[in-house]
């Protein structure tokens, strides 16, 4: 388990073998409750193949100066992260239009 917010990984290793290779991660949230979005692919033990990218939203919460994974949600393809992107976009925008594009819980991605 972590105890800072900036090791926390997605990268799994099973018997000296890599499974699951982080390729880049973004803090959304900090705090008490921390969010990441996590880039990565994984590794099929049996053939050594490589998938293609993938995607994996995390939420942590800090208990007595641990971080312990809460839930998660995988997006599994392009197709998926595109469509949550397009989605996100044009609530945003129309927040936005609305006069409601503030961050009221402070959960902007920062790196503070």
């Amino acid at each position: 388990m972590a105890e800072d917010i900036d090791e926390l990984s997605v990268n799994w290793d099973e018997g000296g073998t890599v499974t699951v290779e982080q390729l880049d991660k973004v803090i959304l949230s900090r705090g008490g409750w921390a969010t990441i979005l996590f880039k990565y692919r994984e590794q099929n033990t049996r053939t050594q193949v490589w998938s293609k990218v993938k995607f994996t939203i995390r939420r942590y919460q800090k208990k007595s100066g641990v971080f312990r994974q809460q839930s998660k949600f995988n997006i599994s393809s392009i197709a998926q992260a595109k469509s949550l992107c397009a989605a996100l976009n044009i609530w945003v925008d129309e927040a936005e239009q609305a006069g409601d594009g503030g961050d009221d819980d402070g959960g902007g991605a920062s790196d503070e």
